[in-house]
Order: structure tokens, then sequence, then C-alpha cells
């Protein structure tokens, strides 16, 4: 017995996974998802570009995400006070969230000082950063409502404390699509150590379409299992292949030719294998000069992993991709015991690439329309965790923002003589989503998802109304 063609006996789906070697779980994400969105009545192309309704300062985003609380009083916020007072007890209350924590005074062992035109006060850890401060927002009067890093990461990402949200990048490709149908519009540049604290929830889409979360790149190797066409399958195969499973999916379409579904379809089946030759280009960071890779330190091992990964987002954000996010393993800055020796190790490996990031973007001209974000979720005490160790803290910590219509050379708000608490021009974060929304021409408060019965957004919060902080924005 033989089975006719057109009865379609060929799965596509499993001719794509079993017979075409696969196109990457990147690309059948999308693909799937575009199903599923066409199935229940979404937009025809999820992905689609869409003009925000005012114009904005920016169009991507990169994140350079610090897990585990950065210092902010041993690298962006000089406090004399504490150096005057190292020792002495805590004059007030201060929280604490361990047994072995003491409410000493411990002061920071490194220098601060003035840098460029503006007279930013930075660390003598941040050699690099201090070079380019005039380009630099720095936010000292943070705040956050958690200790906890779990529940302070999905605040920070998504708004929240509880999983199940979507992360800031997937609320800004849903409202702003995407600008490259050939690579993913929310990438994830991981760690070779492993992933961060609380893994893929950190770039979830929630309850948004799947098309929407982050696309993660694995750090050696191939970026994306499945990518590539095995080797064994010759180019001229791969074509024919190629061909077959447009006849199949053309033939299909003329028994169905009302269903625009289906013809969407098919036009993303075939957008996915232009990612095959887009997405290892444009991790090919071998086409960059000498210069830019002196630039990022490639060529010292210390910053050389962390800084091949910012030049990786530089060439992303240069090729189309709307969201890009950096991350560290673990909770590298979580610094309860030997603080100074850990704060030196990772701004040795950060500092660098953090900076020529910055620098690159700008001699391109890509500055203008990329922001750049430096943040983690919390910061840490100004008293003692045994002998030089510090403890979590939520009510101040220091962020830094560059480019996309962001202030050049601004200090933006202050915390007490020991850094302990913001005490002027406090920002919270979902003031922060707020307002790196609107540098993209999104409204915090128009930008929703039907989910659960009500229209659900970022900044949605019982207990907080997220504000603009227009005092940050050029």
């Amino acid at each position: 017995m033989t089975r006719k063609l057109n009865s379609f006996a060929v799965n596509r789906r499993a001719f794509l996974a079993d017979y075409c070697g696969g196109i990457g779980g990147l690309a059948l994400a999308h693909l799937l998802q575009n199903e599923a969105s066409a199935s229940s009545g979404a937009r025809k192309d999820p992905l689609a570009a869409v003009a925000p309704r005012r114009a904005g300062r920016a169009k991507s985003v990169i994140c350079l995400f610090q897990h585990g609380g950065p210092s902010q009083m041993d690298l962006f916020d000089a406090k004399p006070q504490l150096t005057r007072h190292n020792g002495e007890p805590y004059p007030g209350k201060v929280e604490v969230h361990f047994a072995h924590a003491v409410t000493n005074l411990l002061a920071s062992p490194f220098k601060f000082q003035k840098h460029g035109q503006c007279g930013m006060e930075l660390s003598e850890l941040l050699p690099h950063t201090a070079g380019v401060a005039d380009e630099l927002t720095l936010v000292r009067s943070m705040t956050t409502t958690s200790v906890d890093h779990e529940s302070a990461l999905r605040l920070i990402h998504t708004g929240t404390f509880f999983a199940g949200k979507p992360s800031l990048g997937s609320w800004v490709v849903y409202g702003l699509g995407s600008m490259r149908q050939e690579l993913p519009a929310y990438v994830v540049l991981g760690d070779p150590g492993g992933l961060p604290v609380d893994g893929t929830k950190n770039w979830s889409a929630g309850y948004l379409p799947a098309v929407y979360q982050g696309t993660s790149f694995r750090p050696a190797g191939s970026p994306v299992l499945h990518l590539q066409t095995p080797a064994e399958i010759l180019p001229e195969a791969r074509q024919r292949q190629l061909d077959f499973l447009r006849v199949l999916n053309a033939g299909h379409l003329r028994r169905h030719p009302a269903n625009s579904e289906l013809e969407a379809r098919i036009t993303n089946y075939e957008l996915a294998a232009k990612m095959q030759s887009a997405v290892p280009e444009a991790l090919d960071v071998a086409q960059e000069s000498k210069e830019t890779h002196a630039l990022y330190g490639l060529d010292q091992p210390a910053t050389e992993d962390y800084g091949r990964r910012c030049l990786v987002a530089r060439r992303l954000v240069e090729r189309g991709v709307r969201f890009v996010q950096v991350f560290l393993s673990g909770q590298p800055w979580d610094t309860h015991s030997n603080n100074a020796k850990t704060l030196g190790g990772l701004c040795a490996k950060t500092d660098q690439p953090s900076a020529a990031l910055v620098r690159d973007l700008k001699q391109r001209g890509l500055l203008d329309s990329t922001i750049v974000l430096w943040t983690g979720e919390f910061g840490r005490q100004p008293v003692s965790q045994g002998t030089d160790g510090r403890d979590h803290n939520r009510r101040a910590f220091s962020l830094w923002l560059a480019g996309g219509g962001f202030k050049r050379g601004y200090v933006h708000g202050a915390t007490d003589d020991f850094g302990y608490e913001a005490v002027k021009d406090v920002v919270r974060v979902h003031d922060l989503h707020a307002t790196l929304l609107d540098a993209l021409g999104l409204d915090h408060e128009r930008l929703t998802y039907p989910h659960d019965g009500r229209d659900d957004s970022l900044t949605d919060s019982p207990v907080t109304n997220a504000e603009v902080i227009e005092s940050l924005l050029a």
C-alpha cells in the first residue's frame, strides 16, 4: 500500500526536528508560539515591529546584571563619616538578617576620586567606569522591598515578588516587537560558570506568549543547540530538504487557501532558516579589530570572558536585537565575607568591559538609541558581618545607566551619612521600570496584557504607584 503525498502523512514538525537537524530551540519556540498565537486569535505576527505611541529616545536595551548586591559604599557612594567612625556601633537600628551579623560600622578600604567634567565620585576599583563618567547617570538612591535574593531578583526583573510575571525584556519586546526577523528580539548571554540565581525565571515571558521570552545563547560551543545543519548533511541535501518542505507546505496551503494563519506559519518557517546564518555571524567576534578586542579586554585573562559577552551584546543591538542581558553565574556580588577581596576580583573582571561597551556604542553612533543598565538586585549594609563582610540592604543601592536619552554626567539622589538608607530623590524599582519604558516611548500604564480577568502590566502593584523619574532623562 502506498501513501499519497496529499494525505500529508509526514508531520512537518517532526520533519524539522528529525530530518533537518533541527533549526534550534530558538527558532522552534518562535514558530510554535506563532502557531499557538494564530490559533488563539492573537495578532498574526506577534514579533512585528510596533511604533510606540510617541517617539522614544531609545530603541534597544543592554542590561549588565550584577547578581548578589554590589556594595554601594565601596563602589559608587563615598561615605567619609563611615571612615571616621569605623568600628563604632551604628547610631540607630539596622535590619539584621543573619545571626552572625554585628552592628559595628565597617569603613570602605577603597579611595574615591572625582572624575570627568561632571565630577562624579567613584571608587578606585572602577578606573574604566570613571573614564566614561560624563556619559553616565548614576543613581545613588535606589530602594527595593526585599532582602531575599530570589524575591528581589523577581522584583527587579518582573516588578513583583511572585514567580510567573513577564520580565522587563519580555514587556519591551511585547510593546515594540522585533527589528529583525533573522535574530531573536530578546537575547540572554549567560556565564560559563552556570545559571544565575533563580535560573531562567530571570528572563521568563510569564503569562505573555512564549515568543516574548529571552533566548539564551550558550557561552561556549554552539550558541543554540541544533541550530546548525549536521556536518554529515551536505548543503545540496539540506537545500533539497527545505525545498521538499516547501512543497509539502504549498500543497497544504492549496487545500486550505483561505487559511491566513497557515500562510503566516509557512512564512515563519522560511524565516527561521535564515537564523542559521544570522546567529553565528552576529556572535563572531573574530570579525572585530584588534583595537576593539583590546578595548573590551579580550587580550587579558581576567576580562576575556565578560568582555566577549559585552562585545557580543554590542554586535547584537547593532544588528537589530531589541533587548540583551549579560548575566553572571550564581550571586558573585553577595559579599557576606571577604568583601574587599571579592570586590577587587569582580571589578577586575567587569569594569573594563562595561566601560568599553559604553565607549564602543558611542563611537559607533549607537549610544543615543541604546540604554545600558548596570545594576544588581539590592545593596549592602554599612555595618560589618563577621570581620570583613556586608549583609543585604534593601533600603539603598546604586546603579548606573548610559545612553538612550538618560542624562549624561548626572548623579541622582543621596543616602544618609553611612549609606544605609536612601534619603533624597528616592527611586523605587517600579519607578525605574516606568522610566526605562518611557525612554523607549512606552507608557507603563498603557502597556498591558489581559491576565486573570484584568489588564496587568509591568508596574502594576497594589502597594505603590510607579512614576517616571523625569529628572533622570535628558
